[in-house]
């Protein structure tokens, strides 16, 4: 019997988070039991996935199989894009040159602000009335 050798690494953005299991494989990408496609309809989200790959020269060397949660679909596509860089990283360290210089290895930190009491929104306050 076999054992697959996994590279497990986790992404996040806003409130999505990523875990990815890397192996080498023949391309097939399974996120949350589906096909990335599928899961990833626009060509824009395809793309931000396979960027870490593309960079690195390794399209249809691996497999993965991703778990995301939270967030909205580009936050996820995101956080998806940053498990897997820092999966290729685990990898092969020489790598890190070509995703950091294109900002893959970065974990984006921009979060909603939240609702202050006595306001309408983060930021908005009710309308002000001197008289």
């Amino acid at each position: 019997m076999a054992t697959t050798q996994y590279t497990n690494t986790s992404g996040r953005r806003k409130t999505a988070v990523a875990r990815v299991y890397l192996s080498e494989g023949s391309g097939s990408f399974v996120v949350n039991g589906k096909d990335f496609k599928d899961y990833f309809p626009t060509m824009m989200l395809q793309y931000r996935v396979n960027q870490a790959f593309a960079l690195t020269g390794n399209e249809g060397k691996y497999d993965f199989k991703a778990n995301i949660d939270g967030g909205g679909i580009t936050g996820q596509a995101e956080a998806l894009r940053l498990a897997l860089s820092k999966a290729l990283i685990e990898i092969n360290p020489e790598w890190k040159s070509a995703l950091k210089a294109e900002g893959l290895t970065t974990r984006d930190p921009r979060m909603v602000e939240r609702k202050k009491f006595g306001q309408r929104k983060a930021r908005r306050r009710f309308q002000f009335s001197k008289r």
